[in-house]
């Protein structure tokens, strides 16, 4: 088990987000979270990462273990630095007055600098050809899909092996939100683990191997892919049928 969240318990001033939520994520796998807006997904994500909100203080109890060790006290720099886990937040933050390859350059800033990373940014315009297309241009004229192939590009440049990825295709055309999720599993394919949250369950399903719907802070649902996609509730409220 490399990843295991364990009765995770998180507030928002007086507001309770999670009411002991647990899970885990297998080294190589892909498992995503579904569930309604409010579910505590993105706190889910944030908690892993350690990224407290700016808005409230946060109060967290149970545990939230990497490769059996608890990671709740650890920096959030660390979490990319020393765990090489990277998260690709809602929304996208890209710098959208830097380029396209300065956003690459900059997510290598905790990184060895005595390496070449010529071979890794090849590999990210090898994922991403548009990327390279427009790899001199400032990001905020690039498309939605095109800011959000960067999002991703850029957590790669961190050297991370754990990709956590907070609804991915929002706002993307068919066409596009195809294209990230095939490269997302090609990237699977290669050994990176993910843990991912989508509003496409049926999408999501699709592409993982395992997932958790999260209901009002509450896991209220697992299983295997094909589980769920057959689990009646579930269809009902999120598969459309």
């Amino acid at each position: 088990m490399l990843l295991s969240v364990e009765n995770l318990i998180v507030k928002y001033g007086n507001i309770q987000a999670l009411h002991g939520v647990s899970f885990y994520v297998n080294e190589g796998e892909i498992v995503t979270l579904i569930g309604a807006n409010g579910a505590g997904k993105t706190t889910s994500l944030h908690a892993i990462t350690r990224l407290p909100p700016p808005e409230a203080p946060r109060v967290v109890s149970g545990d939230i273990r990497f490769k059996g060790d608890s990671i709740l006290k650890t920096q959030p720099s660390s979490v990319v630095k020393d765990l090489h886990l990277a998260l690709v937040p809602e929304g996208r933050h890209i710098f959208g007055n830097l380029s396209v390859m300065e956003n690459l350059i900059l997510a290598t800033y905790s990184r060895d600098k005595n390496i070449d990373f010529t071979a890794e940014y090849q590999r990210i315009f090898d994922l991403f050809p548009r990327l390279e297309e427009r790899k001199n241009q400032r990001s905020e004229s690039l498309s939605g899909g095109e800011q959000q192939m960067l999002a991703v590009g850029r957590a790669l440049m961190t050297g991370c092996t754990f990709l956590l990825l907070d609804e991915p295709s929002m706002g993307l055309a068919p066409v596009l939100k195809y294209e990230l999720f095939r490269t997302l599993k090609r990237l699977n394919e290669e050994g990176m683990t993910i843990l991912l949250i989508e509003q496409n369950a049926s999408l999501a399903l699709n592409l993982a191997h395992r997932g958790y719907v999260l209901d009002t802070g509450e896991v209220a649902a697992e299983g295997t892919s094909e589980e769920l996609s057959n689990n009646p509730e579930v269809k009902k409220a999120y598969l459309g049928g």
